[in-house]
C-alpha cells in the first residue's frame, strides 16, 4: 500500500491529477474515516488520498473523526502526511489572498475533540498515556519535501509560519484574531488539530500546506468576509497548492 498520503481540505476534496487504481473503505477501531480513500498515482508515485470533509465537502471542522482518519492512513501502511488546509491571513507577510504558507508550529485553540489515541485503563491508570514531543509539530521529511517541491514548481511560499487552531465552525472575531496576533499566530485555520498531534503519536510524518483565502477578521480593507470571496481563492490557489503536491511527492 503507498507509503504517502495527502488529506485534502477545503477546496480540495478531489485531487483531479490522481490517477485512480482502486477506493478503499477501511474500519477502525475509532469509527468511521471521512469517506473513502482513494489510492492512485500523482506524477508517478503511488499515493492516497483523503478528503477530510468528505466527499463531497460536508463535515464541518469540529465534526470531523480525525482519530478514524489517521488512524485508518496508519493501518493502510502510511508513513508520511501531506495535509491541505484553507486558512486566514494574520501576520503582514500572509495577509494576501493566494499566499501559501509551509507552517512549522501550531496553537491549539481547539476543546472538546477526540485528541488523542490514549485510552484510560481502571487496573492500569497509566499505560494509556502517550506523552509525545511536539516541540516541533511538521518537523520531518514531508515538510522537506513541500517546501522543495514548491521550490522546483517555481510557487513562492512561506517557509515557517506558526498556525492558530480554532474550533470553528464560525470564524473568529476580530478582538479574537488580534489576540492570536499577540500571541504570535500567522494564520488561522480549523482543521490541523488534533490531526498533526494524532499523526505524531502514531509516528506518521506529518506536515501540512496552507492556501491563505483572505485576511483573518478585522485585518482586512472590507470588515466582512464571505463565503464567496474566499472560494474565489481557493478555486484559484488550490490550482498552485496541487503544483507543490506533484512535485512533494516524489521527494519522500
Amino acid at each position: 500500500m503507498a507509503r504517502i498520503a495527502i488529506v485534502g481540505g477545503t477546496g480540495l476534496n478531489q485531487l483531479e491529477s490522481l490517477e485512480l487504481k482502486d477506493t478503499i473503505t477501511q474500519e477502525t477501531p475509532f469509527g468511521q474515516p471521512s469517506g473513502q480513500l482513494q489510492l492512485g498515482v500523482v506524477a508517478g508515485q503511488e499515493v492516497l488520498f483523503l478528503a477530510r470533509h468528505g466527499q463531497p465537502h460536508k463535515l464541518a471542522p469540529h465534526q470531523i473523526n480525525y482519530r478514524a482518519n489517521i488512524y485508518a492512513l496508519h493501518l493502510l501502511g502510511v508513513k508520511h502526511i501531506m495535509a491541505v488546509n484553507a486558512v486566514g491571513g494574520i501576520s503582514l507577510s500572509m495577509l494576501a489572498g493566494g499566499h501559501i504558507c509551509v507552517p512549522d508550529q501550531v496553537i491549539d485553540y481547539t476543546w472538546g475533540r477526540e485528541h488523542t489515541f490514549a485510552q484510560y485503563h481502571p487496573e492500569q491508570p497509566l499505560a494509556g498515556n502517550q506523552h509525545i514531543d511536539f516541540s516541533a509539530p511538521f518537523e520531518g521529511a514531508a515538510r522537506a519535501a513541500l517546501i522543495q517541491g514548491a521550490e522546483k514548481a517555481g510557487i513562492d511560499v512561506s517557509n515557517g509560519g506558526v498556525y492558530g487552531c480554532t474550533q470553528g465552525p464560525r470564524l473568529e472575531t476580530a478582538a479574537e484574531i488580534h489576540r492570536m496576533g499577540r500571541d504570535g499566530c500567522d494564520i488561522v485555520g480549523m482543521t490541523a488539530m488534533p490531526e498533526a498531534a494524532l499523526a505524531r503519536e502514531l509516528d506518521i510524518d506529518y506536515a501540512g500546506v496552507s492556501l491563505v483565502v483572505n485576511p483573518a477578521a478585522g485585518l482586512g480593507d472590507d470588515e466582512s468576509i464571505t463565503l464567496e470571496s474566499m472560494m474565489e481563492v481557493v478555486n484559484t490557489g488550490m490550482i498552485r497548492v496541487t503544483r507543490i503536491l506533484e512535485q512533494a511527492v516524489n521527494l519522500l
